[in-house]
Order: C-alpha cells, then structure tokens, then sequence
C-alpha cells in the first residue's frame, strides 16, 4: 500500500466538470476519492462558477490545499446579467461542441505542465468531448467522467439510431433494457428539429468514446446489472463507480481538508428544525439546480402539500419560478405555519440521511436520485428534462422506491400521493425497498465491494499507467 501511495503522488490529475451544479458536486467528490489515493488535483471551473463559489463558500474556499488547487477558464459565452443561477443549458451546450474552452484548457494545461508536478491525466465530465482531442495532443489519458445512471447512459447513445430510423415501436428496442418506452428517452430527444443543439449534444457526448482512455459511469453494479452488461459490451474500458459520497465515508475527516460542493449558500437552520420532528415524519422537496416551474405549478404544488397536512421541508431557489419571484397564496402559510419549513437552499445530503426525513419529492436527477437511494429514503418522482424522465422511469418502474406525479400537476394529486407516500401501505413498502438499496449501496462502496474494486483498477490500470 505504502509503495502505492508514493507512486501515485506523482501523478496529477486535471478535472473539468460541465459548467451546472449536479456535474461539478459528483466530480469534486470523485477527485476527492483520487486525491485520498495520493494524487496531486486541479479542478477546473469556468470563471462564471469559479466566482459563484467564492460568493456562496466565502473569499478564501477556493485557496485549496499544496496538492489540490482550483483554476478557472472562460467558457466563451458572452457577457450576461444572470448571476447567482445555472446559465442556459442550450448555450452552454452549443458553446461546447463549438470547442469554445478548448484553447482556455489546453492554455491552462500548458501553464501547469510547467509546475511540479506535471499533469499526468483528465478526469473530464463526458460532456466536455473536447478534452479528448487535448488529451491526444499532450499523450496523456482522458477518462470520461459520466455523473449518470446507466440507464440514461444507454438512452443518450442511442439517440443517433432513433434520430436516423424516426419514431417507432421501440417495445424491447433498446439493448439491456426492456420495454423501454419514447417518453422514457432524455427529454432532449422529443423536438421536431433535426437540428435542435440539445439533440445533436445529447448524441454527440457518447459518440468517440472508443478513443477516451476509460468510461466511468457514478452507479454501482447491484442496481443496474442488466444494462451495464449491454454497456460494458460496447465500452470495455468501463468502469462502475458509486455511489461516490459512500465511498467518501470510508475516508477518515479533516475538517482542513473538506470542499463545499454548492453554488448556492446553504443554511443549516432548517437542520435544527428537523432534529425537532420525529423519525420518518418528513417529506423533503426539492426540484435541484435547473428545474424551473409556472407559477401555477408552484401553487398546486404548495396547496397539496398543505392539505396533505404533512411535515415537510421545501427548497425554493429564488430563480425557481419562471420569470417571477416564488410567491405562494397566503392560504399556504396560514395552513403549514406549524407544519412546513421553507428554505433557498440546503445541504442536501445531511437532510436526507436525517431520521425525521420519510420521503423526498424530486426532479430525479441523477445526483438526487442516488443521494436518496444511498439514504433508503422512497420518493415522489416529477421529472423536468435531460435524463430525469429515464431515472424516473428506473426509480419507480426497475427499483420500486418511487412513484410518478403527472407533469400537469395538481394540488389534489399531490396531496394524494404525498399521504400515500408518507402514511399509506405502498409507501411503507417503497421505504423498505430503498433500505435494501441504501444496504446494496454500502456493500459496493465497502473495502472489498465492486465499486471500491472498480476504483482501484481504474487508478492501476488506466491513471497511473504513464507511471509504470
């Protein structure tokens, strides 16, 4: 081990999140993981993020550690007014495949190549496709970085032959997935134009990946066995890698050593709230970083969870209604003055893992989906786009912890559903479920489990081979 340790030292890592939320959380900690194994990290944001860090960690969260520093890169986009908000997935997508932070990065690479140590690797999400052209230029490996369930992996590469075959019966079309319906498709894929930018994105990012140095996908074995054989078959150089914060737990804390993953200023206050409720009594709402809702959605939502007369905790980002500041009817405060807990932002996973929490209403994306498994906590599933749809469609369908709400919300539903959920018997054995599934989690992430074993031949095999 000790042999181990000293050769990975000189090794240096370089990883690039895409520019959102969920993506940089999932490959900070994955760096995080590289770093506890000895390698010297440089995470790249775009200067837009790199400054919302600064703003919601403080001044001096990025100064980082001798072997674990932060850079920043301009991702090309023109100025904009928005700041304290995720920018516009379509730009940022179009600003991508026309390679805008390529010379930035190979600029920044150069620059630390000139430093001790010199970089060694690329830990790139998959939807920065231009580090592998970088990557080639320098000789050094690009892994791809995919904070993705395999589902949705599967769906987005397959775009290309349900982009050229146009819509059909698609009942058990999909290889490694049944009965695998069009609605169950990446929401990017449902537009009448063959040029849509997110289409093209979304086909593009599992495209070349023969040529990347290894596939990582941030699931783990026991929950999608059957569509990761049908990946591994077509990407051998994969490699199945979660749920990353369980790993995590296995490395002692120093409190001199820990990052803050959010863009956002998270408060705590709404922990203390929590300690005061009893176990499984809670119902956590959360539509994550991107998700945007009418003002009308955001009322039937927040009237069927106050005439559910449940306990619950609701984050509302001040951007999340669409075009207007969140404000709910009067009727609502009234109702759930002793009984709900509304809150901007949160520290997400200490919410979920608290034992007042009974149930999560989410978005499902794929950070959220796992964070939630991780913690047996069942949900209520209302999917926004991108790959939110497949992993509703696994969560409530394949893993039996979740149950959909209709996109065309309404306050009688969710009261419905949230009493159900909380109180009813299909709740009860969705609660059961998801304590298996935080139990099969634990035991890949455990010293000899699949995910531990996957890490260390990621790092054998493919990070450190410019050291053997």
């Amino acid at each position: 081990m000790a042999s181990f340790i000293a050769e990975a030292k000189k090794a240096h890592a370089v990883s690039i999140p895409f520019p959102a939320q969920g993506h940089i959380k999932a490959l900070l900690k994955f760096s995080e993981l590289l770093h506890h194994r000895g390698f010297h990290i440089t995470f790249v944001n775009t200067e837009f993020n790199h400054s919302r860090f600064l703003k919601s960690l403080g001044p001096n969260s990025l100064h980082g550690l001798p072997d674990f520093r932060f850079e920043a890169i301009p991702d090309g986009l023109p100025p904009s007014d928005v700041q304290d908000a995720t920018q516009d997935i379509t730009t940022l997508c179009d600003f991508i495949r026309k390679k805008s932070m390529a010379f930035p990065f190979l600029e920044l690479l150069t620059k630390l190549n000139n430093n001790n140590p010199p970089v060694t690797c690329i830990v790139s999400d998959g939807l920065m496709m231009f580090t592998t052209a970088v990557a080639q230029q320098l000789g050094i490996p690009d892994v791809k970085f995919f904070p993705f369930s395999a589902c949705s992996f599967m769906g987005f590469k397959h775009g290309r032959s349900l982009l050229e075959k146009g819509i059909i019966p698609l009942k058990d079309w999909i290889p490694g997935i049944k009965d695998f319906r069009l609605k169950d498709f990446p929401s990017f894929f449902r537009t009448t134009n063959p040029n849509d930018i997110k289409l093209n994105f979304s086909i593009e990012k599992t495209e070349g990946l023969d040529k990347a140095s290894a596939v990582i996908l941030h699931t783990f074995e026991a929950l999608e066995p059957n569509v990761l054989d049908t990946i591994s078959s077509l990407f051998p150089h994969m490699y199945v890698i979660g749920p990353l914060q369980l790993l995590l737990n296995h490395i002692p804390k120093d409190p001199s050593k820990e990052f803050g993953y959010s863009l956002w200023k998270e408060d705590t206050e709404c922990l203390r709230w929590l300690d005061t409720k009893p176990k499984n009594s809670v119902l956590y709402v959360n539509f994550g970083s991107i998700t945007v809702v009418t003002k009308d959605q955001l009322v039937e939502f927040g009237m069927g969870l106050a005439n559910s007369k449940q306990h619950f905790l609701w984050i509302i980002r001040p951007d999340l209604a669409i075009g207007e500041s969140a404000i709910l009817p009067p009727e609502f405060g009234i109702q759930t003055k002793e009984r709900g807990f509304v809150e901007s932002w949160c520290p997400q996973e200490q919410v979920l893992n608290h034992s007042s929490i009974g149930g999560f209403l989410t978005h499902c994306g794929w950070n959220s989906t796992i964070e939630s498994l991780s913690a047996g906590v069942p949900m209520l599933c209302w999917p926004f786009f991108a790959d939110q749809q497949t992993n509703c469609r696994f969560t409530c369908n394949e893993w039996e912890v979740g149950i959909q709400i209709n996109n065309d919300v309404k306050r009688d539903e969710v009261e419905k559903l949230v009493r159900e959920l909380m109180e009813g018997k299909k709740g009860k054995e969705m609660r059961n479920k998801a304590i298996e599934w935080k139990r099969l989690a634990e035991e890949a992430t455990g010293s000899i489990g699949s995910s531990s074993k996957n890490l260390d031949r990621l790092v054998n095999q493919v990070l450190l081979r410019k050291q053997n």
